[in-house]
C-alpha cells in the first residue's frame, strides 16, 4: 500500500488504495462521476479516502489542462467600512455558487498599486476580475486587455471596460431632501444652513454633489458654493474641516450631508472633543449605510447602496459574449433614522463555539 500518511495524496495514490483507474478517481473528484455511471459505492470510498489522506486538488494544473483556473478576483480600494466588507461577502458567496474561488485583494487606492496587484493576479491566471472603486480604472483595464483578461468595473466607471456603479445622483437627491423635510420640522430653511462635508474629484462624489446642489435649487431656491467642503476620503481631514467650521461659526450647519461613512467618523471624531449638548440639533444624512450609525443620539439618515445587486450584475456581463463599454445604474436606497438591516452576514451559518 502507498505511505500516504506523510504527503499529501495525489490521484495516483487513491487509485492505488481504491483500487479504481485514475480516470475513475479524477471523475469522482471533479464531481461527474455520475456522468460516467461510476458506482455510488466507489465514488463514496473515493471521496472518503479523499478526506482521510488530505487530498487537495491541484488547482493550477488543472487550469494548465482547461485553460481556466477556477479563479475570480475582486479590487478593492479598502477593507475598512461596511460598503466595500458587504461586497466582498457578496462577491465570495456568489463566486463560492458558481463553483469557482474568490480572491480579494486591496490597493489602498494607489493607481501604481491597483496595476501591480493585477498584474500579480493574473500571474495566477485568474479566470476574471472585478475592479472596485478603482482610482484609475482604465489603467488597470489596459493592464487585463494585454492579458485577455475579462473584467468589469464596479462602484466607479471607466471608460474603456462595462461598469456597474450606485445611481449616485439619485441616492444624494434622497438624501439631500430627507435631510431638508426634516430640518423643516422645526421652521423655514435657508440654503446656507445646508452643508456637504467629504468626498473627492471622482465619478462618485461628483454625481453625489450634483444631486445636493440639485435639490438645494429645487427645495431652497439656491446653493452657495461655500455650502461644499471636499475633505478626500480621510477621517482625520473630515474632522479638522468641522472643527475648522465651528471655530469660523461657533456651529455646525443645521444639517449636512458627509460623502461616506468614513467622512461620518471624522465627524463623530470631532464630536468627541466637544459636549454632546452643543450638537444636540444636528441633522445628518450619510452616503452609505452602518447600522451603528443608525442609532446616534441625533437623527442620521443614510443611503444604502445595493453592493448585491452590483455584483450579480457583473457577474452576468462577466458571463455574456463581450459587452460594451457601458455604465449600468443600480438604485441605492434611503433609509431613515433608528432603521437596522439584514445584510450578508446575516446568511452565514451560526457556529457554536462551546
Amino acid at each position: 500500500m502507498t505511505e500516504v500518511g506523510k504527503k499529501k495524496a495525489t490521484i495516483y495514490d487513491l487509485s492505488v488504495l481504491s483500487g479504481s483507474s485514475p480516470s475513475t478517481v479524477s471523475a469522482v473528484l471533479n464531481g461527474s462521476w455520475r456522468k460516467r455511471r461510476i458506482k455510488e459505492a466507489t465514488a463514496k470510498l473515493i471521496q472518503d479516502l479523499a478526506d482521510q489522506h488530505g487530498y487537495t486538488a491541484n488547482l493550477q494544473a488543472r487550469g494548465l489542462r482547461s485553460s481556466r483556473s477556477g479563479l475570480v478576483g475582486l479590487l478593492l480600494p479598502v477593507y475598512d467600512n461596511r460598503y466595500f466588507s458587504s461586497m466582498a461577502q457578496t462577491f465570495e458567496a456568489l463566486v463560492r455558487s458558481r463553483g469557482q474561488c474568490p480572491v480579494v485583494v486591496s490597493a489602498c487606492r494607489d493607481p501604481e498599486e491597483e496595476r501591480q496587484v493585477v498584474e500579480t493576479l493574473i500571474s495566477y491566471s485568474i479566470d476574471e476580475l472585478f475592479i472596485a472603486g478603482a482610482t484609475d480604472p482604465d489603467g488597470v483595464h489596459a493592464v487585463c486587455e494585454k492579458a485577455g483578461l475579462r473584467h468589469v468595473n464596479i462602484d466607479l466607471p471607466g471608460t474603456k471596460a462595462p461598469s456597474v456603479i450606485s445611481d449616485n445622483f439619485e441616492g444624494a437627491r434622497m438624501l439631500t431632501e430627507a435631510i431638508i423635510e426634516h430640518a423643516r420640522k422645526d421652521g423655514p430653511v435657508a440654503p446656507e444652513e445646508i452643508y456637504l462635508f467629504g468626498g473627492r474629484n471622482d465619478h462618485a462624489s461628483r454625481e453625489r454633489i450634483r444631486g445636493f446642489r440639485a435639490v438645494k435649487r429645487s427645495m431652497l431656491g439656491a446653493d452657495p458654493e461655500a455650502c461644499i467642503q471636499p475633505t478626500g476620503y480621510s477621517p482625520a481631514m473630515t474632522a479638522r474641516a468641522f472643527e475648522a467650521f465651528y471655530q469660523a461659526h461657533g456651529k455646525l450647519p443645521r444639517a449636512f450631508f458627509v460623502n461616506s461613512s468614513i467622512n461620518l467618523e471624522g465627524l463623530l471624531r470631532f464630536l468627541a472633543q466637544h459636549p454632546h449638548e452643543t450638537f444636540a440639533d444636528i441633522i445628518v444624512g450619510c452616503y452609505d449605510y452602518d447600522p451603528f450609525g443608525s442609532f446616534l443620539p441625533f437623527p442620521v439618515f443614510m443611503i444604502r447602496q445595493d453592493s448585491e445587486a452590483m455584483i450579480a450584475k457583473g457577474l452576468a456581463i462577466l458571463e455574456a459574449k463581450r459587452e460594451p463599454a457601458a455604465t449600468h445604474l443600480v438604485q441605492p436606497m434611503l433609509v431613515p433614522p433608528r432603521t437596522a438591516l439584514s445584510g450578508p452576514l446575516d446568511t452565514l451559518k451560526d457556529v457554536d463555539d462551546g
